[in-house]
């Protein structure tokens, strides 16, 4: 009865595997663990490119400890908290965007307004400097 009772659970563990063991399977980042896997420390001559230092930040905001990470990859603490700050800094500011702000569409109608009055008093003063203005030559009736 024993026996039995541990092939079945190694049947049953062999089983049931997490969506990341499962062949083809991603990441929710997108990365596979083959690319995971390639995010070590970087060879001589290569450069963090801003899918690398993604994928490192979001590893940061899972929970991962700055010290394993720093170590794992080769990367001082400072740059790691750098990175980390940037990343929020920018999430922060895409997250205060409004779609359709309605001060930015009144600034941008009143701009609109200044240019074709700018245009049109330009064009006046042109009209004005050659002679044939809007006003009639001579003298005034008064």
């Amino acid at each position: 009865m024993g026996k039995n009772r541990r092939s079945m659970k190694r049947q049953k563990s062999s089983v049931t595997k997490t969506a990341s063991e499962a062949e083809g399977a991603r990441r929710a980042t997108g990365a596979s663990d083959a690319e995971r896997a390639d995010l070590g420390a970087l060879g001589p001559g290569q450069r963090w490119t801003v899918a690398r230092k993604r994928e490192v930040v979001l590893r940061i905001f899972r929970g991962e400890s700055l010290d394993k990470l720093s170590r794992e990859l080769g990367v001082e603490i400072y740059r790691l908290e750098r990175w980390r700050d940037r990343a929020m800094a920018s999430m922060d500011e895409g997250l205060k965007r409004r779609a359709g702000d309605p001060v930015q569409a009144e600034l941008d109608a009143a701009m609109k307004r200044i240019g074709e009055l700018t245009m049109e008093n330009e064009l006046l003063y042109e009209r004005c400097r050659r002679g044939n203005g809007p006003f009639p030559k001579g003298r005034s009736r008064k």
